[in-house]
């Protein structure tokens, strides 16, 4: 099962590596959009801003689908729009609240409320890479680490040490990937600069690593083995031996004749 999850794992980051260098060409090219000059009649690489009027917003807190929210045009064409969270603007979206959304190759990659708060929707580019590294570093520091510990698990079925020590180095791979979760959500948080993800990631992942090493090495010599005495400890006295009996049995001595 542990080796299936690693190879899962590990080609899933390298489809999410694939992925970064387009994330980043897409929200470069966004950032140096023009302004469109008038309504663009197709879908088109100029920025235009069109408003909107809510109809419904629905942030389905609870459950696993992405918030969401139906505007409507001055046309009263309804535009169907999802969020990859719901803060700060779809949480605040009320019916006939008006907004700006800003449209872009025919989609609409951002909303802005009156009071100025804007917010990505799914469909926008910024975000995109640091989204795709912080996946790849997880699913790649998970991956190897349980490949690394299957493969070694299978090799020591009879070796109760060496299992241990598998274990231990598949268990650290599962907290190498999450503190890379951990490291995303607060650099989107917080709005670091991309290069804070490896950084800090990195400093944690190095503290693991040296955690899953020593670990791995005390398991392997059996500073990890349970150590159950198996005879009474020396407060506890032996017990009396049991009484000697007569030469004669139980009866004592046989009178002599």
């Amino acid at each position: 099962m542990w080796l299936l999850i690693a190879v899962v794992a590990l080609a899933g980051g390298v489809g999410t590596a694939l992925q970064i260098r387009g994330a980043l060409e897409r929200e470069r090219e966004f950032r140096a959009a023009p302004a469109c000059t008038s309504v663009p009649v197709h879908a088109s690489g100029c920025l235009w801003k069109q408003k909107f009027t809510v109809r419904t917003a629905d942030m389905h807190r609870g459950k696993r689908v992405a918030p969401e929210a139906q505007l409507v045009l001055p046309s009263g064409k309804p535009w169907h729009v999802t969020f990859g969270r719901t803060e700060p603007v779809v949480s605040e979206m009320k019916p006939n609240d008006k907004v700006v959304g800003l449209i872009w190759h025919g989609q609409v990659v951002e909303v802005r409320d009156a009071h100025g708060r804007r917010q990505q929707t799914s469909e926008g580019p910024v975000g995109w890479p640091e989204d795709r590294l912080g996946g790849a570093l997880a699913c790649f520091a998970f991956g190897l680490t349980a490949l690394v510990g299957a493969v070694w698990g299978l090799y020591a079925r009879d070796n109760k040490r060496q299992a241990t020590a598998a274990r231990i180095v598949r268990w650290h791979g599962v907290g190498m990937g999450g503190a890379a979760i951990l490291t995303l959500w607060a650099q989107a948080a917080n709005d670091w600069p991309m290069w804070a993800i490896p950084v800090i990631w990195g400093s944690v992942a190095l503290l693991l690593c040296v955690s899953m090493l020593a670990f791995a090495i005390g398991a392997v010599r059996g500073d990890l083995d349970d150590e159950t005495p198996s005879s009474p400890g020396p407060s506890s006295p032996p017990p009396p031996p049991p009484p000697a009996l007569p030469v004669g049995g139980p009866g004592g001595p046989r009178a002599s004749r």
